[in-house]
């Protein structure tokens, strides 16, 4: 498939003319709305992905054909190669003849973050290919964050009865959902009580009313409310204008990222100091186009 050659040649020279290019010419494309799936190891990410993709695929009244689906599942590491050990990929469960569907891993090697140092450029890509990207992080988590940087909706997922409804909810995470998803929510009295706990916990920050639903993917209960919270937040971001200004910060934060490996955090103090405007960008600047002038 040419998106696999694509994403392995960015993989060998991601920043090479030639690979700057190709983001730059997809970064200015962009076709999909992307979900960044978070939370803590065992939380049923995959599941719930799997889930996902099997309704996003099917057709509808409205469109008369599903909609197509690109994955990026960021795996733990193997200590031994640094390579993912590609759990993920196994547990999704998608069908290999379903060409609508392209699952790529990613191994998170020594990013906190809870990406792989590649996500980016594979959501920039597969953005401009297909109509959902979703981004399943690793699950590490307080320090797993880095999704906001790259997905339009953050969905957290909590899991009942473990602690993780108050755990996840502290200043970072708490930040970071724009939908909390209790999942495994057949759990019935301990779903009960997380979905009380993330709603009281989420109220008390100031991100404004974030929708916190049930969800149990074996059980095949909320998921169809969930797409339909995915789209109504898109839709919004789209009617208040702030779709394109959500990708603009972004956009600078990989600037800066991108600057910092290269010249080191002193270097890109310098060159904020200089007013040259290296580190800004206005509404559909492409960093990769930027980085390639440097």
């Amino acid at each position: 498939m040419a998106l696999a050659r694509a994403l392995a040649d960015l993989e060998r020279q991601p920043e090479g003319p030639q690979s700057l290019s190709l983001l730059d010419a997809a970064y200015n494309a962009p076709r999909a709305q992307v979900v960044g799936i978070t939370g803590p190891p065992g939380v049923g990410k995959s599941t719930l992905i799997g889930a996902m993709i099997k309704l996003l695929r099917a057709t509808s009244e409205e469109t008369h054909a599903g909609r197509s689906v690109g994955v990026i599942a960021v795996d733990p590491s193997s200590r031994r190669s640094g390579g993912a050990l590609l759990g993920d990929r196994v547990r999704l469960l998608t069908n290999p003849d379903d060409a609508g569907v392209f699952v790529r891993s990613m191994a998170a090697r020594d990013r906190l973050g809870g990406l792989a140092e590649m996500t980016l450029a594979a959501m920039v890509l597969m953005r401009a290919v297909f109509d959902v990207v979703l981004i399943e992080t690793v699950g590490v988590g307080q320090s797993e964050t880095d999704v906001a940087g790259v997905a339009d909706c953050v969905v957290l997922c909590i899991q009942p009865g473990s602690g993780d409804s108050l755990q996840f909810m502290k200043a970072g995470i708490a930040e970071i959902p724009d939908i909390a998803v209790v999942t495994k929510s057949d759990m019935k009295d301990a779903a009960r009580r997380a979905l009380a706990d993330v709603k009281g916990a989420l109220g008390l920050g100031d991100a404004g009313e974030i929708p916190v639903l049930a969800v149990s993917a074996a059980a095949q209960m909320g998921t169809e409310p969930l797409i339909a919270a995915i789209d109504e937040h898109m839709e919004r971001l789209r009617r208040e204008d702030a779709l394109a200004e959500r990708r603009r910060r972004q956009a600078e934060g990989w600037l800066r990222e991108s600057l910092t490996e290269r010249y080191g955090r002193r270097g890109v103090e310098v060159l904020a100091r200089t007013g040259s405007g290296e580190l800004m960008l206005d509404v559909g600047d492409s960093p990769f186009a930027r980085l390639h002038d440097l």
